[in-house]
């Protein structure tokens, strides 16, 4: 028996949102003072270090549970199960339900609760419940799926991320253009087989690293201070990733017996471009050797950063083949990584059935 995703499933959001799209923005500085160039060259400057182009906002009348619900549609139409039989429904997410029009965050009940609501499900056996972990919180419920399915507590897990960081974000911080909107979804389930889930690891650095991310006040101090939006050390966040990444990411696959050179794709969280490209080639020379070409497939380009959505979101469009140049084929074995808020790191080796 082998622990697999069995199907899998996306929102991606219908308002897409170039660069040219924050031209009309004031940004500033986090003192209020303004920037010393124009927006042009702040679009530009972004696209070059991120490689975003272009993000996907969520339409007004979406909250973050009915996008995690369209996906998890998806995923249960793909995995041709019935939802009835689902012993789990784990959603992670960070800032639960923010309406278009408001700036409080609504999470009574649970983000979980209301996606199984929305799916209809009836069995009082299948327990719903979120994940608060930063972006890595799909591969963490991933994981704790799979934690269950081995202690004999379930068969079959639906583990969703879905986030609408659209609502959040401070119009005045530049920032704010790296965040979009999106969810993922999948089945884990126990089937008959080799493969599958092999080794996991997760770390949280909680030291100097705890605040790298935060929630703080607008940049513009013309604006009530007592309204909060998130907030990020963006160079500490880069340093902190390139070199914790690529250690976690080696143990979790020396702990799954794999070979390095049998790793065919690696999915990363879709943070940044720059940041990532630094990841996987410091996580290749860790074995001596050169990260080959295509082995990471992105989605940031023209997705943004959707949190804990990017990674399920990444791996459903490669189980479609929608995305350009781009294959997964049976028996290959994959390496999904994150980090983000806590700080948090997690990795997981994953082995396609054949």
């Amino acid at each position: 028996m082998a622990i697999y995703f069995t199907g899998t499933g996306a929102y991606i959001p219908s308002e897409n949102i170039t660069n040219a799209d924050f031209a009309a923005h004031e940004f500033l500085n986090d003192d209020g003072s303004p920037f010393p160039y124009d927006n042009a060259t702040v679009a530009q400057k972004f696209q070059e270090i991120t490689g975003i182009e272009a993000r996907r906002y969520a339409a007004p009348q979406l909250l973050t549970s009915d996008i995690a619900t369209l996906a998890a549609e998806e995923a249960i139409a793909d995995a041709g199960c019935d939802r009835e039989t689902l012993d789990y429904l784990i959603v992670a997410h960070n800032f639960g339900n923010v309406r278009a029009d408001a700036i409080q965050t609504d999470i009574l009940p649970s983000l979980a609760t209301r996606v199984k609501h929305a799916l209809g499900i009836k069995n009082p056996r299948c327990v719903a419940y979120d994940i608060l972990f930063g972006c890595p919180g799909w591969v963490e419920g991933v994981i704790q799926a799979q934690a269950f399915i081995k202690a004999g507590m379930a068969k079959k897990c639906l583990v969703i991320g879905a986030e609408t960081l659209s609502r959040v974000l401070d119009p005045h911080d530049r920032d704010s253009m790296i965040y979009s909107d999106g969810a993922g979804a999948a089945i884990v389930e126990e089937k008959p087989g080799e493969g599958g889930l092999l080794a996991h690891a997760t770390l949280t650095y909680a030291a100097e690293e705890a605040y790298y991310l935060f929630f703080g006040p607008s940049f513009n101090k013309k604006l009530p201070q007592d309204v909060r939006f998130i907030k990020m050390y963006g160079r500490k966040i880069y340093e902190f990733a390139v070199s914790r990444v690529p250690e976690a990411m080696q143990q979790c696959l020396d702990a799954s017996g794999v070979p390095i050179g049998e790793v065919n794709k690696v999915l990363i969280h879709q943070a940044n471009e720059k940041m990532d490209e630094a990841i996987i080639h410091r996580f290749f020379k860790r074995y001596g050797r050169l990260a080959p070409e295509g082995v990471m497939p992105m989605s940031i380009h023209q997705l943004g950063n959707s949190s804990v959505a990017t990674v399920p979101t990444l791996y459903h469009l490669l189980r479609k083949d929608k995305i350009k140049g781009q294959h997964i084929a049976p028996g290959n074995t994959l390496l999904f990584a994150s980090v983000g808020a806590g700080m948090n790191i997690n990795a997981l080796v994953y082995r396609e059935p054949k």
